[in-house]
């Protein structure tokens, strides 16, 4: 995942006030500089969120940040007449509340948000991993970022979005490293297993070489362990044996290959993830994504 184009805003808000996200984007991380505020998801309890604490908010689902649960301020909504998070993010252009005169101080609460735009099946793989609202507390590794985010947002000098891009994606690096983590935190096994200095070298070996002819005893050979202890650990670590998880993990690649390159064809696409047969390519793909190349690059596949 990377951020490309993804727009930051920030805004000084002096109660009451209530803005109301509506971008529909993937991912939405919202940051309070200073004073406190709560995240009202849809059909979900509110979270408060105070002073260095940074939410991560799952789309497409509208949320809602308010100076006290059931505030009397009407709802302004934010980003229904900017670009899609298709067309890399919203800018929240947002001024003072209520008073035009009013200066940060006490009582006023400083946002920054950054609506993340994620697509295709890799970036899918860590949705699928996260709850709607992951709430990362202040003291962590992210709150590095948050001065660097702070001062490059409220600039306008050449070069920014590059700056912002990147922020971002230290951020949410750093973030969703610190909720993976923390002592009840639930890591997928991907993840996880990336701690261990065995099945780590070979999940990086994969993710690196993808279209290489691996077998579990080259795999091994890699790692520096024998055929038998590296299937036996990553099965136990990762939950599906080695090769099985390259064959998912080429299909991964692949479907993104398809939804994106549409003049790659089918036999290209094969061999860019390790296949010299296309007809052998295709019922893999077909088995493991229940549809045919062709037919997941059908527009309305990927819907």
């Amino acid at each position: 995942m990377r951020a490309q184009g993804s727009l930051f805003g920030s805004s000084t808000l002096t109660p009451p006030w209530a803005l109301r996200f509506v971008d529909g984007a993937p991912l939405t991380l919202c940051t309070v500089l200073g004073g406190a505020g709560w995240i009202v998801p849809e059909h979900r309890a509110p979270e408060r969120l105070d002073a260095g604490e940074t939410v991560i908010v799952r789309g497409p689902d509208p949320f809602t940040f308010v100076d006290e649960v059931g505030t009397r301020a009407e709802p302004i909504a934010c980003g229904e007449h900017c670009a899609t998070p298709e067309q890399g993010g919203t800018r929240h252009r947002l001024g003072w509340n209520d008073d035009s005169c009013a200066k940060p101080g006490e009582g006023a609460t400083t946002l920054i948000v950054g609506a993340y735009p994620v697509r295709g099946e890799i970036s899918r793989r860590l949705l699928e991993t996260l709850p709607v609202v992951l709430r990362v507390p202040c003291g962590g590794a992210a709150d590095a970022v948050l001065d660097h985010l702070a001062a490059e947002a409220a600039a306008d000098t050449p070069g920014q979005q590059i700056v912002l891009d990147r922020l971002l994606d230290w951020l949410l690096v750093c973030a969703l490293r610190d909720y993976f983590d923390r002592p009840d935190g639930e890591p997928p096994a991907w993840y996880a297993a990336q701690r261990d200095p065995v099945v780590g070298d070979a999940l990086r070996l994969l993710h690196a070489e993808p279209a290489a002819p691996w077998t579990v005893s080259s795999l091994g050979k890699r790692t520096g362990v024998s055929r038998s202890t590296l299937a036996k650990r990553f099965a136990e670590l990762v939950g599906e044996p080695p090769l099985t998880y390259l064959a998912r993990w080429r299909m991964t690649l692949a479907a993104d290959l398809l939804a994106e390159r549409e003049a790659a064809t089918v036999a290209e696409v094969a061999r860019a993830v390790g296949y010299s047969d296309a007809f052998a390519f295709s019922a893999a793909f077909k088995r493991i994504r229940g549809v045919s190349p062709s037919e997941f690059r059908r527009p309305e596949q990927n819907v």
